[in-house]
Formats: C-alpha cells, sequence, structure tokens
C-alpha cells in the first residue's frame, strides 16, 4: 500500500549520552510479530516532557498514517480483501502496516482493528518508532527495512545539554540523513517496481549533492526547547512533516509564465501561448510519493474584450504515451473490481478534468495494461511526465482568434491545479470530499491586444 508523503519523524532529546553513530545497513530478520506493543511507549507518554513536539507531531500526517480517511478506505476496501481474494496478492496488506502503523507490525497485529476501535494500531508512525531505528537492512533503505531494537536507548542528531530522567541517548548519523526517510519513502512492490521513490528521486536531483536533505523542508529549524526541563536551542528540527497534505506547502511550489508568440493580432490570424512551468520548490518529482492517487494539471482560458471564454487545449507533442497526459473520459481503474467483487467492472473515469487540459502524472499500469489506483498491483508504468527539480516543462496552446471578436484586450489565464486523489475514485468509495477537493498550486495571466 502507499507511503505518507512525509519523511519519518526525528524527535530530538535530551538524555543520557551514549556517544556514537548509527549508520546504514547492518542485518535483521523481519520484525514483523517480533515484539510485544506494550514495549513501546505512547506517544502521549513522550509527550509529558517534550510537549512542543508532541503538539507539532499530533497536528501532521504522521500521527494520521493509519486513521486518515482515505488510508483506512484504500487499506480496509482494497488492500486488505484483495490479499484475501487473490493467491498472488496474498499478504500484500501486511506491507501497509510496516509504515502506517509500524507497532502493529512490530506486533504482528495484521490486520490492525478499524481506527474506530482505537487500538494502540491507531498512533501511527509515533516518537518510538522512529527514535528506535538504529539502521537499515540492504543497501537501500525501502520497505520498512529498519532494525528497531525496544528500550531504554533512543537514537537522535543531537547530544542534549541536559540529562533526561528517562532514558537514554545514542547519537545517530543516520537520522540527519535522507536515507531514514527512504526506509519508508521508498517503495518496491512484488512486481519489482519502485512504486514510492521520494528518497530515490531526491537522490537523482541536484539538491542531495549539495547537501540538502528530506529532513531541510519537512522539519524545518526554529529555536525552541526541546524538552520542558531542557535547553533553548536556534536550531531544533520542528516536527512539522508538512508536505502534501499543507495546501500551505503546496501553495507556489511550480511557478507560471504565459508568453505570447505576437502582442498584437487581428481576427482571423493564430497565435501561440507558451506556459512555462518551473519547480522551483521540490527536492524530489512533483507529484511523489502516492502518484498513483496524485493528479496535477494545468488548465488555459482566454477571454475576449467582450468577456466570453474559450478553453485552450495543449498542443499535442507527440510523445510515446501522451495520451495519459491529456485529459479525457477514457475509464480506468477496472481493477478495483477484483477486491470489490463487482465482476466485469467498467471503471470510473479516469481524471475528471476538462479534456484537453495537460495532466502532468506518470500512470501506473495494472498486469492487463490497464490504470491502477493500487500500486501492489502495479505491473509497469506509462510515461513519466511529471516534474523534476528544478524542471521547466513548455506547454503550448495555440488559438484561432475568431474573426467575429471584437477588439480589445485578450487575457489568457493559466491554472495549475492539484488533487491528492483522483476525483472519480475518492467518489465511487464513498472517501471525504476534502481529500479529492482541488487545490491551486498557481496561476499568471497574460494580455495580448486585439486590433480591429
Amino acid at each position: 500500500m502507499k507511503r505518507s508523503g512525509f519523511p519519518l519523524p526525528l524527535l530530538i532529546i535530551f538524555p543520557f549520552i551514549i556517544i556514537g553513530s548509527s549508520l546504514s545497513k547492518q542485518s535483521q530478520p523481519d520484525p514483523k510479530g517480533a515484539y510485544k506493543y506494550d514495549l513501546f511507549e505512547r506517544p502521549k507518554y513522550c509527550g509529558s516532557c517534550h510537549n512542543d513536539f508532541y503538539m507539532q507531531w499530533d497536528q501532521s500526517m504522521m500521527s494520521e498514517a493509519y486513521t486518515h480517511h482515505w488510508d483506512e478506505i484504500e487499506y480496509f476496501q482494497l488492500a486488505v480483501p484483495h490479499s484475501e481474494k487473490a493467491e498472488n496478492m496474498k499478504g500484500v496488506h501486511e506491507g501497509c502496516n510496516g509504515c502506517h502503523t509500524p507497532l502493529a507490525y512490530l506486533a504482528g497485529d495484521m490486520p490492525p482493528p478499524v481506527p474506530a476501535k482505537n487500538s494502540r494500531a491507531n498512533e501511527s508512525v509515533s516518537c518510538e518508532v522512529c527514535h528506535l531505528i538504529k539502521g537499515y537492512s540492504d543497501d537501500t533503505p525501502f520497505n520498512h527495512n529498519y532494525i528497531i531494537e525496544p528500550g531504554k536507548t533512543k537514537f537522535n542528531t543531537r547530544i542534549g545539554e541536559v540529562e533526561s530522567p528517562d532514558h537514554i541517548i545514542q547519537k545517530s548519523e543516520l537520522h540527519g540523513t535522507a536515507e531514514f526517510c527512504g526506509i519508508c519513502h521508498n517503495e518496491k512492490n512484488d512486481f519489482g517496481l519502485w512504486v514510492k521513490s521520494t528518497h530515490l528521486e531526491l537522490k537523482e536531483g541536484p539538491y542531495y549533492a549539495q547537501g540538502v536533505f528530506c529532513q531541510d523542508c519537512h522539519m524545518t529549524k526554529g529555536m525552541i526547547k526541546t524538552a520542558k526541563m531542557g535547553a533553548l536551542y536556534e536550531d531544533a528540527k520542528l516536527h512539522l512533516f508538512h508536505g502534501a497534505h499543507d495546501e500551505g506547502k503546496l501553495k507556489g511550489v511550480v511557478e507560471l509564465r504565459i508568453i505570447p508568440d505576437i502582442a498584437e493580432v487581428v481576427p482571423g490570424e493564430p497565435v501561440i501561448f507558451t506556459v512555462a512551468l518551473f519547480n522551483q520548490k521540490t527536492g524530489h518529482k512533483f507529484p511523489t510519493g502516492s502518484v498513483e492517487d496524485r493528479i496535477l494539471w494545468l488548465h488555459v482560458e482566454a477571454t475576449d474584450p467582450a468577456g466570453k471564454i474559450y478553453h485552450l487545449p495543449v498542443d499535442k507533442k507527440g510523445f510515446k504515451g501522451e495520451e495519459y497526459t491529456l485529459a479525457s473520459d477514457a475509464l480506468a481503474y477496472q481493477d478495483m473490481g477484483i477486491p470489490l467483487g463487482i465482476d466485469n467492472f467498467e471503471g470510473v473515469k479516469r481524471e475528471e478534468v476538462p479534456a484537453g487540459d495537460r495532466i502532468f502524472r506518470m500512470p501506473y499500469l495494472d498486469p492487463e495494461g490497464r490504470m491502477t489506483i493500487m500500486q501492489w498491483n502495479t505491473a509497469s508504468f506509462g510515461v513519466d511526465y511529471r516534474i523534476g527539480p528544478r524542471e521547466t516543462k513548455l506547454e503550448t496552446y495555440t488559438f484561432n482568434v475568431p474573426y467575429d471578436i471584437k477588439p480589445g484586450k485578450l487575457n489568457i489565464h493559466a491554472v495549475l491545479n492539484y488533487r491528492l486523489l483522483v476525483k472519480p475514485v475518492g467518489e465511487f468509495l464513498n472517501v471525504p470530499e476534502e481529500e479529492y477537493r482541488t487545490i491551486q498550486i498557481n496561476e499568471q495571466t497574460a494580455e495580448i491586444t486585439v486590433l480591429p
């Protein structure tokens, strides 16, 4: 199942100190079912001293990785029944828990009780999960291959100035790296595909080599006490984990500019508008994470001097797989019929955005080559037409100026929109509307003059 679009938490705590480092590659058997819940402290216990961090975490998606509406629906309506009904998918739902509710995975409590039961699975990605990780198996961090050890020793990036009355700390180099986040923000499914690759995208982009990691954007620094009895630090890492579900984080991710090929036009002539989209903000591709869920599209309209509005479809470029980047009324997601028990399911609309708009996505395809929302059932990918870090994509829009248009200013308006979840899927599965509402990333206008 999908991984949440945020790096794992790093509580900065102060303790009895063990100086050392917790670096990447180690070895440990799969910890599934190896521990009991009561070996792990509850988040509120940690919050009794680390109150600011607790309150930050409690408002983040880290605290809702299991209880979040769409995650619950995807897990219990799709992943669990698919695991039960298809032999080749047996046990696939268990992997979801390794990152969405690690304590349930470690306790072997799978599938966990539904969130309404208010079990310890609801703690989602808690303080203990991240601060008990001492390394990861294999060369690459992925698929919750954390090495974890319950106990009084907590791993962290800082040597505190004040000793904790409760626990010991061991300094960890791993916790300050992007690789730490990659433990859950990289995922390879049983078809051998990287269905989540946010950390790998960062490594391939320009920022990683400059020492800019996940924590620099998603755990920004501020001056706070990291515990009630602790010292005041100017560079404490805030436990905000703001990402794809934070509208403030999304705003302005991509800059837009509109460049007309001429400043003045007469009726009957064509004019070409080029829209430049520059990813100025993310260290990974946009969208990232649960790419199968996300949809990002550019909508362009022209408004003539009389106020008449014309929708401008994007000019086709002719690359392989471009049809998936052009909004249409095509149906998709037919494989949902398997877990839902619907024979010959026709699917739902692929996107429900204005036909002809450009979509920036990478389609996930099931074994039959149909678009899927279920990453565990993804056998191949379509074209990757997302926007990379510091990448500029250019899209053109040709408008044949009508002969009967009035002279004056012709206004062009471009809007880049985003949804966390494809709307037709959300509606079909009765997901709360807030999960697939349209979020405006950016907009830009330009104008030319229509001559008499």
